[in-house]
């Protein structure tokens, strides 16, 4: 018996008479996992290098462009899109939020269990597609915005697009592949933007955005096609998809949660104050979550298929989560506090003076990056343990907090809703990973140990480096003052600088900066071998 899922061996294991290992059509086999666990860590931390640094082109490609678009369109033109994404990537995120997982997280699979993944999630994904387009007009009603239809039936299409290849996106996750992954992101980022700049450019207004959401699924998935070389067949009946589907659904049920935890104050936002208040409010959203979002994505692609190897080994699996939860605390940390001081002056620099109103709202979303980096982790407990379904209570419990803040802080205007997410985020972190790690016995105590230096020193620092650069009275201030780059150099630097003192001698040894090193040692990439 499996402990971790449940299935007995003779559910998991094709019978080699009827079950062709793979698919006739496939030139390899995608299906075992025997041959990654001799370097399951290398492979892990290698695939961790080389999603960073796809993710840094990403980044460094989303950044430019966002700059790009916000000087070529309006705050009125991203709010619309807006509008009409909070309800669409729900759609377009069923299947990469649970059927993945479910492919990966399994010890065995085979090629027609896979197929029939494959053919039910484009089902479901053509069903929702239809639904969406023709909730055009009641979502035109709730934002009272008759713009919201034709954008609507148009940014209906990436719902399609995201399942047809949510299985190859699965096998190529499920084994390492991550050369490949990061081919599919930073191709989908350089061409959704580079169409949508060209659009911007030419005077197509909202729709160069709405062109961007289509051209990114869609080169997503002809990537995922060309480069994986796994081919679906038929659909066939027994063979073993229900618990998988199971998964997939409690999976997809925490996703959808946590989506409304993160979409359900624009729509607030966008339906009190309107699309000029909400543009505001989701570029300061989306900026402030470009570096987790670095972060995050590199490390949520490797830890699924790297934790889900050990979770037959608690003692191991508790020691590998602590030490990379202290290495992300004290990375994160001192990134949270240059974020809220230097804000203000980010924005300015970045977008320009027409969104100055954006800039409050990104400091308050500052204080809680560090915290939200820890809390994503959780998820990586429940995925790679097999506990979807205790994810989604915990889920529930999230939803219910997150929007009593929003609503609450949603009198104050957007700057209040953006509060009541970081105060959520503060309120609900450490319950969520004393939960997620309950089934491996993870201790609380042992992950405040584990970050609350890192904390500590960054709160300090950013006191500290406020109260400096506020008191700071020689004939530089002027200068500083009037020139952002310089004052954001100089303010990160002294932060950062404070920080570092602070940390190590709380530590009172160089231990953080030991850990770091020792694991970007091991994260250099090798080349792939030939065959």
């Amino acid at each position: 018996m499996n402990q971790r899922s449940g299935y007995t061996d003779t559910q998991l294991t094709p019978d080699p008479k009827t079950e062709p290992r793979s698919a006739p059509s496939a030139s390899k086999d995608y299906f075992g996992g025997d041959h990654l666990r001799p370097d399951l860590r290398g492979r892990a931390l290698r695939g961790a290098s080389v999603t960073l640094i796809a993710q840094t082109c990403t980044y460094g490609l989303a950044t430019v462009g966002t700059i790009i678009l916000a000087r070529l369109l309006t705050p009125h033109d991203f709010g619309l899109v807006t509008m009409a994404l909070s309800f669409s990537m729900l759609l377009q995120n069923f299947g990469t939020n649970g059927f993945i997982e479910a492919t990966i997280q399994r010890e065995e699979i085979n090629h027609k269990q896979v197929s029939t993944l494959h053919w039910i999630n484009v089902a479901i994904n053509l069903t929702l597609t239809l639904l969406f387009m023709a909730s055009a007009p009641l979502i035109a009603w709730f934002y009272k915005e008759p713009l919201l239809k034709p954008i609507v039936l148009m940014i209906a299409i990436p719902i399609l697009l995201g399942g047809v290849s949510t299985q190859h996106q699965a096998l190529l996750r499920r084994n390492m592949e991550f050369y490949k992954i990061a081919a599919c992101d930073i191709g989908a980022t350089l061409a959704s933007l580079g169409i949508a700049i060209l659009l911007a450019y030419w005077g197509w207004g909202y729709w160069a955005l709405v062109a961007r959401w289509i051209a990114s699924p869609l080169v997503t998935a002809a990537g995922s096609w060309l480069l994986c070389g796994w081919r679906p067949t038929r659909p066939a009946r027994g063979t073993g998809v229900r618990p998988m589907l199971s998964f997939a659904l409690h999976t997809y049920g925490n996703f959808v949660l946590f989506y409304f935890c993160k979409t359900v104050d624009k729509m607030l936002v966008g339906r009190a104050y309107g699309s000029q208040a909400l543009g505001n409010y989701d570029r300061a959203y989306q900026l402030s979550n470009m570096l987790p979002s670095q972060l995050l994505s590199p490390l949520n692609s490797v830890a699924m298929p790297a934790f889900s190897r050990l979770a037959n080994d608690p003692a191991k699996y508790r020691q590998t989560y602590l030490n990379l939860l202290s290495v992300l605390a004290f990375v994160s940390m001192p990134a949270s506090a240059v974020l809220t001081l230097t804000g203000k002056d980010l924005i300015l620099l970045l977008l320009g003076p027409q969104w100055k109103s954006a800039g409050p709202i990104f400091s308050v979303f500052g204080l809680s990056i560090g915290v939200l980096i820890l809390y994503s982790t959780h998820a990586w407990l429940h995925l790679s343990l097999g506990t979807p379904d205790r994810w989604l209570r915990w889920a529930v419990i999230a939803f219910i907090v997150t929007l009593l803040l929003f609503v609450a802080g949603l009198r104050f205007g957007p700057l209040g809703v953006a509060t009541g997410y970081s105060a959520a985020l503060y309120i609900l972190t450490g319950p969520a990973i004393w939960y997620a790690g309950r089934p491996i016995h993870l201790k609380l105590s042992s992950v405040i140990s584990g970050v609350w230096k890192a904390f500590a020193s960054a709160l300090g620092a950013g006191l500290l480096c406020r109260l400096v650069m506020s008191h700071y009275v020689s004939t530089a201030s002027s200068f500083i003052s009037s020139h952002l780059l310089v004052g954001i150099v100089v303010s990160s630097t002294l932060c950062i600088s404070i920080y570092l003192g602070l940390v190590l001698a709380l530590h009172r040894s160089m231990k953080p900066l030991k850990q770091l090193s020792h694991l970007l040692r091991d994260m250099i990439p090798r080349m792939p071998s030939r065959g």
